[in-house]
């Protein structure tokens, strides 16, 4: 019987279905693919078909290797389109290029103005071409203003792209710019003018008079474009000797050039007129696309008062160092720093906040954390005083503090905190928050646009977002992972969810279809409420240098539980010890993360100790050292997950894991090991002691077992509200009050065990309730 291919291009996607069935003159095959809500993808596959037929089909989609970015080009929209550069956009897509197209992007600016490119194309066919998009001549002088314009466009091309080394074959530029005015109407240049025209009709035959790249310039040209040439590390690595090695490995890893992907281009560089939200896996680049979008909006408008914010001290260098690159790349001048400031959520009284600058602004003394604690609770502090502060702002409205706003680490910080940063940001409120659902170390909930900035006295949403074709778009979803390995990420969103953990689930996604958005695809079963479905990590969304250097038993690692944390200790000196002599990696290559913060400085004593031993110096980030610096050449760094977060390491130690197995708000716990594990650029040890750390163990020897795939029953609303409420966090005193309670039923059951209590001495009403208590956690399975 004849066979015969079906193919049905989606055009909206540039995805390819692809369906083989027998006797197509009388099959009609439909197949619909629709795309929203950030990359969410739904499938719909319907036939119609002579009932005595039954057709064969393979469905081919994208995790089929039908990739949904390749021949692809990928449009980025630094300004909402107009008119003219709407006809433009039209006229590349009908010529199925692969590459990028930038719509009003910054590519270039000096000390003195900001040049703003109307259009820029990146594509191998047709090399780097710059649209300078103009409604018409209307006279013999436009001519000579379109040359001199072409000329300016061409040098700054050329300046910058004469700057970076690897796109030179020996003296010459390999990559030659283009640059092409286009307009409405086919017009012809005198003979005295030399510039390149083009419309609608023959663009296509214009650029094809254009050199094509060579696919070695590709990345180099589009880092060189995108700024991030400057994000390659700053080590040498001159002490590698070992082809093989650590050293080796991570020296060939840091190596690879750095190129933005769709989505990171996308969060950086487009920016709507409204708040904008950007979520992402830990290692997705949030940290580099808001350290972007900040340089970005100070060279193209450095009148503006421009303040970025996060929650993690340590988090102040990486921002300054990243922000001072990109701007020097722009303007080769250093920011200015009175005009583009980093500054701590809360400030203190020696540094600046944005709560304390905020409470400057209204004449309020800000409230530092004794008060906070005092009249809050701990976990409670810092959204008590936002609350505060938020009654006395929206009393007595002032004129605004920022032009806009980049807040990272948006999870750890309460609804309060945004509702003020709402207050003091004029329209449009260009307020953009970055966050990651997973890392959230405290007591708020992260909560939809719509509820996280409040309501009118209408009850209406002061922020609804929604993306919109042909305009910057208000929702990014970074779905790739560039730091941590594949194994890394599957292990700690097994032990961040309790995949599988003996007693069930702790937490999960709101939305099931999350997981297809952070990069995982489905290999068995369905993402529905009820369901039996098991995912794992997509191949294309982590870099191909993992495998190809990295073992995964390698790159994850969980030792055997030891019995007391001296023994822990001394394990990990000598593995340190092994790491700095053996593997050639530097002191700065390493980090060590001690779950329970409470218990950092004596956990760390013991390590310091057995460092020492070996002749080895380590310090306690912010205690020992300085509080805005975690890595030193010479030293080991020891710190809490409060100060890790934000921050990687090659090499990650993770101590006392048993910390975070079970017990009071263990979605906290188990987040924290997440959060900790994800620090890992390429290798991370997960340590512990006794009995609880056997029990994780277990759970991780699991995650390897199924070779990485995560295989679990989607909860349903009910299921979720009731791990909210198990594995919530609780205030003090309730902690408290719970562990008193615990320690006596643990009594009890001693003496029991013991026989100095009978089980028939205890109350019958007492046991019946245990028993059913027990039964219907068992039945639930949670």
């Amino acid at each position: 019987m004849t066979q015969c291919l079906i193919a049905i291009a989606i055009t909206h996607c540039n995805w390819i279905a692809i369906a083989k069935v027998k006797k197509p003159d009388i099959i009609s095959t439909y197949i619909l693919y629709t795309l929203h809500d950030s990359q969410k993808y739904h499938k719909s596959l319907f036939w119609r078909y002579n009932s005595q037929l039954q057709p064969t089909h393979d469905l081919l989609t994208e995790q089929d290797n039908l990739k949904r970015d390749t021949n692809m080009l990928d449009i980025v929209y630094g300004s909402v389109a107009s008119i003219a550069t709407s006809n433009l956009l039209d006229s590349i897509r009908s010529l199925n290029l692969d590459g990028t197209l930038y719509i009003g992007y910054p590519v270039v600016a000096s000390a003195d103005e900001s040049l703003t490119i109307d259009s820029l194309l990146i594509c191998q066919r047709h090399g780097v071409v710059v649209f300078d998009i103009s409604s018409a001549i209307n006279q013999a002088g436009d001519w000579s203003r379109l040359e001199e314009q072409q000329d300016d466009l061409y040098r700054a091309i050329l300046s910058k792209l004469s700057k970076h080394k690897k796109l030179f074959k020996r003296r010459d530029l390999a990559v030659s710019p283009n640059v092409v005015t286009f307009l409405p109407t086919p017009y012809q240049p005198p003979e005295d003018i030399e510039v390149t025209i083009a419309c609608s009709a023959n663009l296509a035959s214009v650029l094809s008079e254009f050199d094509s790249i060579s696919p070695e310039y590709i990345k180099p040209v589009n880092a060189a474009l995108e700024r991030v040439s400057t994000i390659k590390p700053t080590k040498k690595r001159q002490s590698v000797k070992q082809s093989d090695s650590r050293g080796a490995k991570l020296k060939k890893i840091e190596e690879q050039i750095a190129n933005l992907d769709q989505w990171q281009k996308q969060a950086a560089i487009e920016s709507p007129d409204s708040p904008q939200r950007i979520r992402g896996l830990a290692g997705s680049g949030k940290t580099i696309v808001l350290a972007l979008k900040a340089a970005y909006w100070h060279t193209q408008h450095p009148d503006w008062t421009i303040a970025l914010t996060f929650h993690t001290r340590s988090l102040y260098q990486q921002f300054q160092d990243l922000i001072r690159r990109f701007c020097f790349e722009s303007i080769e001048d250093e920011p200015d720093w009175k005009k583009l400031k980093i500054i701590h959520s809360w400030g203190s009284s020696a540094e600046p906040g944005m709560y304390s600058e905020i409470a400057a602004l209204y004449s309020e003394d800000p409230k530092d954390f004794r008060y906070g604690k005092s009249k809050y609770s701990q976990s409670r502090a810092f959204e008590g005083i936002c609350r505060e502060l938020l009654e006395v702002v929206k009393e007595r409205k002032r004129e605004c503090l920022y032009d806009a706003v980049l807040i990272d680490e948006a999870q750890d910080l309460p609804i309060e905190f945004f509702q003020l940063v709402y207050e003091v940001v004029p329209e449009p409120k260009r307020i953009v928050f970055a966050y990651d659902d997973l890392q959230n170390l405290g007591s708020y909930a992260m909560l939809p646009p719509d509820k996280l900035f409040g309501t009118d006295e209408n009850g209406k949403p002061y922020v609804q977002l929604r993306n919109i074709e042909g305009e910057p778009k208000q929702d990014i979803v970074l779905q790739k992972c560039y730091r941590n390995t594949p194994w890394a990420l599957a292990t700690a969103h097994a032990l961040g969810f309790g995949i599988y953990r003996e007693d069930g689930l702790v937490q999960m996604f709101d939305d099931p279809g999350t997981w297809t958005q952070v990069g995982y695809e489905v290999i068995e079963g369905d993402l529905a409420p009820g369901k039996r479905v098991t995912v794992m990590r997509r191949k294309d969304y982590s870099p191909s240098f993992f495998e190809e250097k990295l073992k995964p038993e390698d790159a994850v690692y969980c030792a055997t539980a030891f019995e007391n944390q001296v023994q822990q200790a001394e394990w990990v000196a000598k593995n340190i010890q092994t790491n700095l002599q053996e593997d050639e990696l530097e002191a700065s290559d390493i980090l060590i993360i001690i779950p329970d913060a409470l218990k950092l400085s004596l956990e760390a004593s013991w390590v310091i100790q057995a460092l020492q031993n070996r002749g080895l110096k380590a310090h306690i980030a912010g205690k020992t050292s300085s509080k805005d610096r975690l890595f030193f050449d010479d030293s080991i760094a020891i710190t809490s997950i409060f100060r890790a977060k934000g921050n990687e390491a090659p090499m990650v130690y993770i101590l006392s894991s048993e910390y975070c197995f079970e017990g009071l708000e263990l979605a906290t716990k188990r987040n924290i090991l997440f959060t900790a594990i994800t620090r890992s650029r390429a290798w991370v040890r997960i340590c512990g002691c006794g009995s609880q750390m056997q029990g994780l163990k277990v759970e991780i020897d699991k995650v390897f077992g199924n070779q990485f795939k995560l295989s679990f029953t989607v909860p349903t609303e009910q299921q979720l509200d009731t791990m909210r409420r198990v594995n919530r966090d609780v205030t003090p005193g309730e902690k408290a009050k719970i562990e008193k309670d615990f320690s006596d039923l643990r009594r009890v059951a001693e003496r029991i065990q013991k026989g100095e209590v009978h089980i028939d001495n205890i109350p019958k009403d007492l046991r019946s309730m245990l028993s059913k208590a027990l039964r219907e956690k068992s039945e639930t399975n949670l």
